[in-house]
C-alpha cells in the first residue's frame, strides 16, 4: 500500500515539509510505502473551465505537474496534502493545482483515504484545514482523522519541533492512515465491493 504526500509550500524543506515527515515516518512504522512530493514554487496555471479533462480523462495545461500527478493518483492508495496558512488559507498555487487535479482526475481519487494539514506561524489554521478537507469530500475520499486539528505551528522547522504536540498529531494521523487502509484492503479481501453508483442528477438552481 502506497500514501502520496504532497507539499504544497514553495520551500522544499520548511515547516509542512516537517509536519509531513512526521506523518511519513509513521507510515513507515506501519509497513505503508510513501512517495512525497514537492509542489515547488513554480507558477501554476489556474482552471479556465473549458472542460477538455471531461473528454480526455486529463487536464489540457501540460507545462506543470498536474498529470503526472493523476498518474501517481492511480497506483496510491491514499493521499496527504500540506499547505503553508496564507491569509487563513491554503496558498494560491496548491489550490489551482487541486481545482484542476481533482476536477481532471478526480475519479482516480473516490474511496481512497485523504487528509490535509496545515502550517502555520499562529493562526488560521483551522480555516485552511476546512477549505482542503473540501476537495476529498466532493471525491468521494473518506477523511482520516487525528487526535487534534491536522496541524503544527512555527515560523521555522525548527520552532516546529518545539510543537510536540503537533507533532503527536502528525504521527496519530500517519497512523489512523495506516489502520484504514489496512481495513479496506481488509474488507477488499472479504469480498466487500465498493458503494454502487447510481446516474448523477444535476440540479441548477436558476433554470
Amino acid at each position: 500500500m502506497k500514501v502520496l504526500l504532497l507539499n504544497g509550500s514553495p520551500h522544499k524543506e520548511g515547516c509542512t515539509n516537517r509536519a509531513l515527515l512526521e506523518v511519513e515516518g509513521a507510515l513507515h512504522a506501519e509497513g505503508i510505502h510513501t512517495e512525497l512530493v514537492h509542489l515547488g514554487n513554480k507558477a501554476i496555471h489556474g482552471c479556465i473551465a473549458c472542460g477538455t479533462c471531461m473528454k480526455i480523462g486529463t487536464c489540457v495545461f501540460e507545462d506543470d505537474p498536474v498529470n503526472e500527478f493523476i498518474e501517481k493518483m492511480k497506483k496510491a492508495d491514499g493521499l496527504i496534502v500540506g499547505s503553508p496558512v496564507y491569509y487563513a488559507s491554503a496558498n494560491g498555487a496548491l489550490f489551482s493545482f487541486l481545482d484542476r487535479l481533482f476536477y481532471a482526475g478526480g475519479r482516480e481519487f473516490a474511496y481512497k483515504p485523504g487528509a490535509a494539514i496545515a502550517s502555520a506561524r499562529r493562526a488560521g489554521t483551522t480555516a485552511t484545514l476546512d477549505a482542503l478537507n473540501k476537495y476529498f469530500t466532493i471525491a468521494q475520499m473518506p477523511l482520516v482523522s487525528s487526535s487534534y486539528w491536522n496541524m503544527v505551528h512555527g515560523r521555522t522547522p525548527e520552532e516546529v519541533e518545539q510543537d510536540l504536540e503537533g507533532l503527536y498529531t502528525m504521527r496519530t494521523l500517519g497512523k489512523n492512515m495506516a489502520w484504514l487502509l489496512k481495513c479496506i484492503e481488509s474488507g477488499k479481501s472479504a469480498g466487500i465491493s465498493l458503494p454502487e453508483k447510481e446516474e448523477k442528477v444535476w440540479t441548477n438552481f436558476i433554470r
